[in-house]
């Protein structure tokens, strides 16, 4: 294959989302963009030394941007042809707290927005006891098109969509991550316990030490078991602990 042609497949979305699965399989701890990790962007309104702020969070977006047209493009698994909408993520790209669940739900797929059926209500609730609201953080899902009958994801849909999440968390580079339910857990850090054994306990994500990462179960769980709420919100304390968040 000759190097213009190599070059113009992966200039398309296509070409970007098999190169992003590409790198996933050859060093799945390498975390893309390190450049725009390097150093955390300031809020709007405070662009810091010549305004290399409000640039760092422009190439931010940008770079979020060109991430979600590759998984809108994408048919590396099944889920594609079953899809309505890929729902890639929202919130804000340079959030220190961002919340990763399982994949959408019928709700999801209509709208292409994650969570925002009873769980994304219930979820909601969650960020505002600890003093945010949704655009202050980040929101996004494990797999992006929603798995028929709102089936767990299988591991070739979760491997497919992985490289997506990783470039999400590259990009945002919180200071905190929740992983919420089993799937995300599984997925991130690649461990095959339990939710009930994982959650409550800081962790790390292979590739990102310096996020500290959360265990806890899935809203829709918390819907199902509303007494597990209590122990969710001994898990969220921990979290505003170490972001420095006072309960409002």
């Amino acid at each position: 294959m000759t190097e213009s042609r190599d070059k113009k497949i992966l200039d398309g979305t296509e070409g970007l989302a098999v190169y992003l699965r590409y790198l996933d399989e050859t060093a799945p701890d390498l975390f893309l963009a390190k450049d725009l990790r390097d150093e955390r962007i300031s809020v709007p309104g405070d662009p810091g030394p010549e305004g290399k702020g409000e640039k760092l969070l422009e190439d931010r977006e940008l770079a979020l941007g060109t991430v979600r047209e590759a998984a809108s493009a994408c048919t590396l698994c099944s889920l594609s042809a079953t899809r309505t909408h890929v729902v890639f993520g929202e919130g804000n790209p340079q959030a220190a707290l961002m919340f990763v669940g399982e994949g959408p739900g019928a709700d999801e797929d209509a709208t292409g927005r994650p969570f925002v059926g009873r769980a994304g209500e219930l979820l909601t609730k969650m960020i505002a006891a600890m003093g945010y609201a949704r655009t202050d953080v980040y929101i996004a899902n494990v797999v992006k098109c929603r798995p028929p009958g709102n089936r767990v994801p299988e591991d070739h849909e979760r491997h497919s969509c992985l490289p997506y999440l990783k470039q999400q968390i590259s990009l945002v580079s919180p200071r905190a991550i929740v992983l919420l339910g089993q799937t995300a857990a599984a997925s991130l850090l690649g461990s095959g316990g339990g939710i009930s054994r994982l959650r409550g306990k800081e962790t790390r994500i292979a590739g990102l030490p310096g996020i500290r990462v959360m265990p806890t179960y899935h809203p829709a769980y918390l819907l199902r078991n509303p007494s597990a709420k209590a122990d969710v919100w001994e898990d969220l304390k921990q979290v505003m602990a170490w972001l420095g968040k006072e309960r409002p």
